[in-house]
């Protein structure tokens, strides 16, 4: 069973990684994206006012440039990294810009063709500094912010195999979900026990060498209860649950950072028939997307084809969002299922297929499946019942 990505596979990410570079003629990179450091290094951390980068020099050498807090952690835990640089604190009395500027011109940066991320690094955490572009005389600054988001759409079989054991997990606490959602309940209460079940028994199960880099296994509603489930990203209230409810789930568990995602529409006790329709509706859609993921294919044809459904039906203004979205080390990543995005789908790109029905006053009606395109259509990863008898709470 895997539970990590391989040494091998990151080298070979930062293997790619450079020969995108001098694809693009730039002679060396920088870093600021956490999500995409952990991608290119296996260095997973949580981002605050302390900046930390990644760079790599035209020698090709890899460099880690992090607060002195984080500097061990970075030594033992990344992969295939030449240099780790530290500075002592954020702001200090000299700003860490200042100490990246030095190691920068060390690495030989100036007057090189620089491709960046971003021009500086940014965070919501207090953070405030100068950009790149102020102290680095380079030839050319060129953006790569698409770079590695664009090697992290066509997943290894070592990342389709992480989504795997997020599926199963996932499948648990759903199932621990339903079981829990009774007439009277909170759904504080009700989440907070079938995330914390699922939990316990994944880490039993698992044992030490899970690393759940992200969110362990969790199911909830997120507010999307009843009359509130028409809102698509409604905030939990703490509603009580009542008979009649119509209740829009999601789960899923992180196994070393890699997502699924599983979301159901269900019922409490009892189906109006006007639940009935719209869950059909929903249902219909859904099925609708699956026959045309293909690769080959732009991924705007998936959402073309939903939205003439709709239409169809003369539901387009119960709607509310693109189809749906790839996954991996992020619950959202592109590319979308959207008529403005002309990807072109491949096998090995994994998308969440969620298109979605708000009907105000009865409710939200929305599956979200996790799935992986192949060479000749595409495989379903999640597996939780989507038929209407399965999803009546009683």
């Amino acid at each position: 069973m895997r539970l990590s990505i391989s040494n091998k596979e990151i080298i070979s990410r930062q293997e790619r990684f450079w020969t995108k570079l001098k694809q693009q003629e730039l002679d060396c990179a920088v870093l600021f994206s956490p999500t995409d450091i952990f991608y290119l290094t296996g260095f997973y951390f949580h981002p605050t006012e302390r900046p930390i980068a990644f760079f790599i020099d035209y020698h090709q050498k890899t460099h880690l440039f992090v607060p002195y807090l984080e500097e061990a952690h970075a030594e033992d835990f990344s992969v295939q990294i030449d240099f780790v640089h530290s500075y002592p604190e954020y702001p200090g009395l000299k700003h860490p810009m200042e100490y990246f500027k030095e190691e920068l011109i060390a690495a030989g940066f100036q007057g090189k063709r620089v491709g960046v991320d971003s021009i500086g690094y940014g965070s919501p955490a207090g953070y405030r500094g100068p950009t790149i572009d102020q102290f680095i005389q380079a030839k050319v600054f060129k953006s790569i912010i698409d770079f590695v988001p664009e090697l992290r759409s066509i997943k290894s079989e070592e990342e389709i195999e992480l989504i795997n054991e997020s599926c199963r997990w996932g499948n648990l606490a759903h199932r621990l979900l339903q079981k829990y959602s009774k007439p009277g309940v909170s759904e504080l209460e009700i989440t907070s026990r079938a995330s914390t079940e699922s939990t316990i028994s994944m880490i039993e199960t698992l044992g030490p060498d899970y690393k759940p880099h992200g969110e362990t296994a969790f199911a909830l509603f997120r507010g999307q209860v009843g009359e509130m489930s028409a809102y698509p990203h409604a905030v939990t209230q703490n509603a009580i649950l009542k008979s009649g409810d119509t209740l829009v789930t999601a789960s899923s568990a992180s196994i070393w950072g890699y997502k699924s995602e599983l979301e159901r529409t269900m019922f409490v006790q009892s189906v109006s028939k006007d639940q009935e329709k719209y869950f059909q509706f929903m249902y219909e859609a859904q099925e609708v997307a699956f026959k045309h993921i293909k690769p080959g294919k732009p991924v705007s044809y998936v959402e073309e084809a939903v939205q003439s459904y709709f239409q169809e039906n003369n539901l387009t203004e119960l709607t509310r969002h693109h189809t749906g979205h790839a996954i991996g080390l992020l619950f959202h990543e592109s590319p979308f299922f959207d008529l403005g995005d002309h990807t072109m789908m491949k096998p090995g790109m994994v998308f969440t297929v969620e298109p979605g029905i708000y009907v105000k006053g009865i409710g939200g009606f929305r599956h979200s499946d996790t799935v992986l395109v192949t060479e000749d259509g595409m495989e379903m990863l999640t597996y939780y019942p989507r038929d209407l008898e399965s999803l009546i709470c009683y």
